[in-house]
């Protein structure tokens, strides 16, 4: 019995010891090998005017719509704002052909770039306040700290991954609209937006609905009740 428990002392000292190398050591290590992959994540979502040398690289994405021809054309992303669009839209109704573009004074800055970004240097930021001098004391400390760090990092995937569903109304207050020269149709909104991998550039066409059978109806008999609760004259 007495072996026993000596052995199981012996055990978890050995346990204790491993676990304050953990703390004291490996936990460090892993913590600067994550700020090296984030640092060099977020050179990637380098922005215009933020102080890095030289010029923030273009990059071109060709449109197209799947199975059709009627968007085509080309959208330059620098950093974090569209600077040059070209557009060629083919009507689905009457085929008819618009072109248009950027005007030359404008940029559309992309939130979901700039939102990404700023969840990333948090998570930058949450590391360097523990830096090797500051020692961890127990393991519930290492694990709020990898929550709060991944909790940004899902945050900055999901920017990109799922863009937010906006409402036509949303759009058109957006100004990405009045952007474009020549000015677009009154009945025809735009939207820009990052999914996964992919710059999407979407083009709603605005027409005004008839009301459904149903509807009419019920505008009717609204209508007769009007006169009939003012005359007190029930019909039925």
């Amino acid at each position: 019995m007495a072996a026993a428990m000596a052995a199981t002392a012996v055990e978890r000292a050995v346990l204790e010891e491993e676990f304050r190398w953990l703390l004291h050591d490996e936990v460090h290590a892993v913590l600067k090998q994550l700020q090296d992959i984030l640092k060099e994540a977020s050179l990637r979502f380098t922005l215009q005017g933020s102080g890095t040398e030289g010029p923030v690289k273009q990059e071109n994405f060709i449109l197209g719509s799947y199975g059709t021809d009627q968007v085509k054309g080309v959208l330059t992303l620098q950093g974090d704002a569209l600077s040059q669009a070209d557009v060629n839209l083919k009507m689905p109704r009457n085929n008819q052909l618009l072109h248009f573009a950027f005007r030359e004074d404008k940029q559309w800055k992309l939130q979901q770039i700039q939102d990404a970004r700023n969840h990333v240097s948090q998570a930058i930021y949450l590391l360097n306040n523990r830096d090797d001098s500051y020692q961890f004391r127990t393991g519930a400390e290492v694990l709020k700290l990898m929550d709060a760090v991944m909790l940004q990092l899902t945050r900055a995937r999901n920017r990109l991954t799922t863009p937010a569903t906006l409402t036509l109304p949303e759009i058109a207050a957006s100004g990405l609209t009045r952007m474009f020269a020549p000015a677009l149709p009154s009945d025809l909104l735009v939207n820009v937006y990052i999914n996964l991998n992919k710059l999407c550039l979407t083009v709603y066409q605005l027409h005004t609905l008839q009301p459904n059978s149903t509807k009419l109806c019920q505008q009717l008999k609204d209508k007769i009740s009007v006169f009939s609760s003012y005359w007190s004259y029930k019909p039925f």
